[in-house]
């Protein structure tokens, strides 16, 4: 797995539009007091659940990985050329 550049900046960017997606789409809301962990995980499970990601391998699945998956997803989903980007 290759490193993004800027991926935890990304994956800042993915957890609040992918909170945003959730509490839209009705699946709860992400509270302040939750952990980056707990985060991450819900919003990796939201976007997986509505089929907007493939689901990492069994064995495949950490944190580090989950984090990573977030990342690409944002990447993708920003306009070329975005700060982030570079």
């Amino acid at each position: 797995m290759a490193k993004i550049n800027n991926e935890s900046e990304l994956v800042k960017k993915a957890l609040s539009v992918g909170a945003l997606y959730a509490e839209k789409r009705g699946y709860g809301k992400i509270e302040d007091q939750d952990s980056v962990k707990l985060k991450v995980e819900f919003v990796y499970k939201v976007l997986i659940e509505d089929k907007l990601i493939q689901p990492l391998a069994k064995g495949q699945i950490s944190d580090p990985n989950m984090r990573h998956k977030l990342a690409l997803w944002i990447s993708r989903q920003l306009p070329a050329g975005h700060s982030l980007l570079r």
